[in-house]
């Protein structure tokens, strides 16, 4: 009698999670009218500066210092003012200081101000490690919101903000119910990878929009939880904004700011996705990898230990977190 209850359970389960799929939109949908959003409010900022306004940067750094540039105001960015340096700084830029603001390299400079070009290979390049650190991750939640058949519907949850000596960098996803007894092979981690090098060869631009919580509510519209984060976010910042990152056709919400271009990402490898049991969405699960810049590379030897370090499941308070049930195989559907 029990086994035929849950039987029944099952063909009712499958047949609920057919019927939602039929309901919602398609990935490519949804990626399309988190694009026009942006774009609107992108346009709609860019409007704000209608006539060209020139503005002071005080350069900084080694052998700029006593560097005036003029830019345009609301329109330069600092790889623009990099652009006007040497092709050294537009390559090995990843973030900047403004008047000792950490900024992105492509946000618009609003008004004079001093501005500091930061690379990995800075004295102190901690700032620029856990911007890093936290663009790999946005980097993984990018591809495995697109990794999976359109049946399959995939949400991501956040980017937990972990320490570069955590040993890999993490992305919280939630995944179609029909997937909670999958276990994702060695050959889907390397898929995952492979989507990863791709966008990392397209060399594509994080670009920073930040925006009013009505705007970001807007763009997550289909994501129950990025809303519930949109709200979260706006209320611990003291402008009670948040900030969007586009990259291609993928536009997320962030914590702190991205580096420059996927293209600074050299070594990189998915290397494990943990079943962190019941939550408050779902099934969680927490994809992590592990990534070298494109300035610092490692011999295979340590990139074999940093990658079996990086496979350990990393460890992220969580308010609520149930007690994973031993998942059973399921074929992949990737």
């Amino acid at each position: 009698m029990t086994m035929a209850t849950r039987s029944v359970c099952q063909v009712f389960r499958r047949r609920f999670a057919s019927a939602a799929a039929s309901l919602r939109p398609l990935p490519a949908e949804v990626r399309s009218q988190r694009n026009a959003v942006f774009s609107r409010e992108q346009a709609r900022q860019r409007a704000l500066y209608p006539r060209i306004e020139k503005i002071e940067v005080s350069m900084h750094g080694p052998g700029l210092d006593g560097t005036l540039l003029i830019m345009n105001r609301g329109m330069s960015t600092p790889l623009s003012c990099a652009r006007h340096l040497t092709d050294h700084h537009v390559k090995n830029s990843a973030l900047a200081l403004v008047d000792g603001e950490l900024w992105p390299l492509h946000q618009p400079l609003t008004s004079s101000c001093s501005l500091t070009l930061l690379t990995f290979k800075d004295g102190d390049p901690t700032l620029v490690n856990q911007a890093y650190w936290r663009s790999c991750a946005a980097l993984l939640g990018q591809v495995i919101e697109t990794a999976f058949k359109d049946e399959y519907s995939v949400e991501l949850l956040s980017i937990p903000e972990v320490p570069v000596t955590s040993g890999a960098f993490c992305c919280d996803v939630l995944l179609d119910p029909q997937l909670d007894s999958w276990t994702p092979s060695e050959e889907s981690l390397r898929s995952l990878t492979r989507g990863a090098q791709q966008l990392i060869h397209q060399d594509r631009a994080w670009e920073p929009l930040e925006v009013a919580p009505s705007v970001a509510l807007e763009v997550f519209s289909h994501s129950r939880c990025k809303q519930e984060e949109v709200e979260q976010k706006a209320s611990q910042n003291p402008k009670g904004t948040v900030t969007l990152y586009r990259c291609g056709d993928h536009v997320l919400l962030s914590g702190g700011p991205l580096v420059a271009r996927t293209g600074l990402c050299s070594q990189y490898e998915v290397t494990a996705l943990h079943n962190l049991g019941q939550g408050s969405w779902g099934v969680h699960r927490r994809a992590q990898g592990v990534s070298l810049p494109l300035q610092l590379q490692a011999h295979h030897t340590v990139w074999r230990k940093l990658r079996q370090r990086a496979e350990k499941l990393v460890d992220v308070p969580r308010s609520e977190e149930g007690t994973p049930a031993p998942p059973t195989s399921q074929e992949a559907p990737l």
